[in-house]
């Protein structure tokens, strides 16, 4: 499984430390890091938290994941490597393929 835990929808004042409060109830809590954004210092909404064994970092998932921090359902699940994560990161844009933007395609037919 995996004893890092991915931390998703965090409100933007979370810190490291009300990570690490908010899952010692759970085990030996090894590391927690909110993302910031180096350009402005704010968070990006997600962290990382890294338990001292897979048996902790289950019960933390089963524990946490939907529960209120700070006022926001966050979302707690194993952290895949970044290797292994779909799309592939990187650059302006990371990973994200295909149409947005104005007239893209996307499908649809011309109809009427």
């Amino acid at each position: 499984m995996g004893n890092k835990l991915y931390v998703g929808n965090l409100a933007y004042s979370v810190r490291d430390e009300t990570l690490q409060e908010a899952f010692a109830p759970f085990g030996s809590v090894t590391s927690a890091k909110v993302m910031m954004d180096r350009e402005t210092g704010r968070s990006k909404g997600f962290g990382f938290v890294e338990m001292a064994t897979d048996d902790e970092a289950q019960a933390a998932i089963n524990g946490m994941n939907g529960q209120a921090l700070d006022g926001r359902a966050i979302v707690v699940n194993v952290a895949r490597p970044r290797e292994d994560r779909p799309g592939g990161g990187g650059g302006f844009g990371g990973g994200r393929s295909g149409g947005g933007g104005y007239g893209g395609g996307g499908g649809r037919s011309g109809g009427g």
